[in-house]
């Protein structure tokens, strides 16, 4: 459950086929890479990649760098799924602010709308 927030980019305009198209295939990218290697690997080199960014940039935050702002997947009330991936400032205890995740379009809205049951759904399997 991918979410891009394109309207969040600055000096950014695309139409709704142009749109829609980088939408899916943020979505799915991770699909493609496995079929182009045809089901001989996948895109942990990606995962690995950002998880190496947020460890750096909570470690960061831990040693006292002030303002680190990093997305992370954590427990909030921002929508009716008890976690939601958002910005999060960081801090010498780990999270110490979970911020909103901003002004989304109305695109990006009917999208998350649709998204909110399937991560209620995936929560509840994974605190169950």
């Amino acid at each position: 459950t991918i979410l891009p927030l394109y309207s969040q980019v600055p000096n950014t305009k695309f139409n709704k086929e142009e749109l829609e198209a980088l939408t899916h295939r943020t979505q799915f990218g991770g699909d493609e890479v496995v079929q182009a290697k045809d089901g001989a690997g996948s895109a942990t080199l990606s995962m690995a990649y950002a998880g190496h960014v947020f460890a750096n940039r909570l470690m960061a935050a831990m040693k006292g760098e002030k303002d680190v702002v990093e997305c992370t997947f954590v427990e909030n009330n921002l929508t009716d799924a008890p976690f939601f991936a958002t910005p999060c400032r960081l801090g010498p205890n780990g999270i110490e602010e979970v911020l909103p995740y901003g002004k989304i379009s109305d695109y990006e809205q009917g999208i998350l709308d649709k998204m909110i049951p399937d991560l209620i759904a995936q929560a509840k399997k994974g605190v169950d």
